[in-house]
């Protein structure tokens, strides 16, 4: 035999259910924007990188090499600085002539420059402007008859280390500004999604209750 139950509503009312998905703010969007902003930032960073490497990787001419004593033709541009790298296995003495034609003089550069491609590092120690345009000897000698000799351009290291830099900065904002994104939105939909599940305040004023007053039965 079943008991009615005489007590009304339990006491906390009846709890709303679950709001959709949909109807949260902000909008679920707000994840595909962080995604695609980590894919476009991890996108100009690997461009920027490749950049970087490329100019690196072009900077010496390793598909004509010389040998030390090797008089080797080269095409110069007037007004264009080129640069002479050298392969050897251990430090040793340098020397390079070009006509004076072509160049009063080689200087040796300011500052020390060096790159690996492949298995082998090159080191730069002369450069000089070509004051005329044309095809003009190159000859270089070393204490180390092992070495080996290229031509190439100035290094820009400043333009290098621009590129690289703002490849650092796109990777780094992207694993910054992705989960900070996606962790903003979560908290506030939940935020609201608890807004929209909360009962109902209680009107402030309403009926007088039934039955007599507190103090007993007036006269």
């Amino acid at each position: 035999m079943s008991i009615p139950n005489t007590w009304g509503t339990p006491y906390g009312g009846h709890v709303a259910p679950p709001p959709p998905a949909k109807d949260l703010r902000p909008r679920r969007i707000w994840y595909v924007v962080a995604a695609l902003l980590g894919l476009v930032l991890v996108g100009a960073g690997i461009a920027f990188g490749v950049l970087a490497v490329k100019d690196t990787v072009h900077m010496v001419d390793t598909a004509h090499t010389f040998t030390g004593g090797e008089q080797r033709t080269f095409s110069f541009t007037q007004g264009r600085t080129r640069s002479i790298y050298v392969s050897q296995s251990a430090p040793g003495h340098v020397d390079c002539r070009v006509p004076r034609a072509l160049a009063d003089s080689v200087t040796q550069p300011s500052g020390t420059f060096r790159v690996t491609l492949g298995a082998r590092s090159w080191e730069r120690v002369f450069e000089f402007t070509p004051k005329t345009t044309g095809d003009y000897p190159v000859v270089c000698t070393s204490d180390l008859p092992s070495a080996d000799f290229a031509l190439g351009d100035k290094p820009q290291v400043r333009g290098m280390a621009v590129g690289m830099l703002a490849a650092v900065g796109c990777f780094l904002t992207a694993a910054l500004a992705v989960p900070a994104i996606c962790i903003v939105t979560a908290i506030r939909r939940g935020r609201h999604r608890r807004r929209l599940m909360a009962p109902p305040a209680p009107p402030m004023w309403g009926p007088p209750p039934m039955g007599p007053p507190p103090m007993g039965p007036q006269a």
